[in-house]
């Protein structure tokens, strides 16, 4: 039952050697997704034990080269690997256009198929769906540059069956997928069971939002309001805020005063200028205003857990 977020990459334009650019790998009940695909996200992959070919949706933000030059590499090493399955790419149509370029200019022969889906980026819109999980996008503000933040969550779990008491009150097994969807239990003499006696509340539905290359904008705060984890960029201090507004980018502060407004429960920081050898102050900065802050350090794993 896996909510878990593995860093691969957690700096910005430029790599360092302990540091790579943006990319993340979502597992969501064995459901897994890459987020960006900056320089290097296969290597990272590979070092981090990713199943890299249980990943059949890639998401990317936006076109800048940190989130983008790592992907026609991946799709080459699929093609090499003789990969069958679809393989869904989400992304500005810009991506479409540059990867069927790159793709045709190295006259890569792929086996599988790749289907291209445009992030329109001026709403809130849904990319993927299923039974158990859905995943939207929506406007993030990086100037010129359309970038989309995403949201995964879980869909609503049905009511937990209590065992003991349907045996009590003999409920036939027809009956209990209505229970599980909340309706009360009716006897064949007429007595009215509540559910409530006869379930309980399922564990709570989790979430994560990506949002990555982006001032501060307020318009987010109601897409990404409580969830579980919230990832928002923080390139810089705030003693480099006007760097951060002429770039669009964030500081840690702002990253913090996000998570506080949107009253998320728990923060990671990251894409961090590769002027920042060490990263204290970041998580200094940022705990100052919402304590319960990490960094996206490569290689770092955040799990939510089910509770009630």
């Amino acid at each position: 039952m896996k909510f878990e977020v593995t860093i691969l990459g957690s700096n910005s334009a430029l790599p360092t050697t302990k540091r790579f650019p943006t990319a993340q790998v979502l597992n969501v009940l064995e459901r897994f997704f890459l987020i960006d695909c900056g320089e290097g996200t296969q290597i990272q992959m590979k070092r981090f034990r990713v199943p890299m070919n249980r990943i059949n949706h890639i998401f990317i933000s936006h076109t800048h080269g940190d989130h983008i030059f790592g992907l026609i590499g991946l799709l080459s090493t699929y093609a090499l690997q003789g990969r069958k399955a679809d393989l869904h790419i989400y992304g500005h149509s810009k991506l479409e256009k540059l990867i069927t370029f790159q793709l045709e200019l190295l006259e890569t022969r792929k086996p599988y198929k790749i289907i291209f889906h445009t992030i329109y980026g001026k709403e809130v819109q849904t990319l993927f769906e299923d039974e158990k999980m859905i995943v939207q996008s929506f406007p993030l503000k990086h100037g010129a540059m359309p970038c989309a933040g995403f949201l995964f969550k879980e869909k609503e779990r049905p009511r937990t069956l209590i065992s003991d008491m349907l045996k009590a009150y003999d409920v036939p097994i027809k009956f209990r997928k209505a229970l599980k969807e909340g309706e009360d239990f009716v006897t064949e003499d007429g007595d009215v069971i509540p559910n409530k006696r006869l379930t309980t509340d399922a564990p709570r539905s989790r979430s994560y939002a990506f949002c990555t290359d982006t001032v501060p904008y307020a318009k987010i705060l109601p897409v990404i309001e409580n969830v579980d984890l919230l990832y928002h960029e923080a390139t810089f201090l705030k003693t480099e805020t006007k760097l951060a507004k002429s770039t669009y980018h964030s500081t840690a502060e702002q990253a913090a005063n996000v998570a506080n407004q949107a009253n998320v429960r728990k923060l990671i920081i990251g894409h961090f200028s590769a002027r920042f050898k060490k990263l204290d102050e970041h998580l200094k900065e940022a705990k100052e205003i919402f304590p319960h802050t990490d960094l996206a350090e490569d290689g770092k794993k955040f799990q939510i857990e089910l509770d009630r």
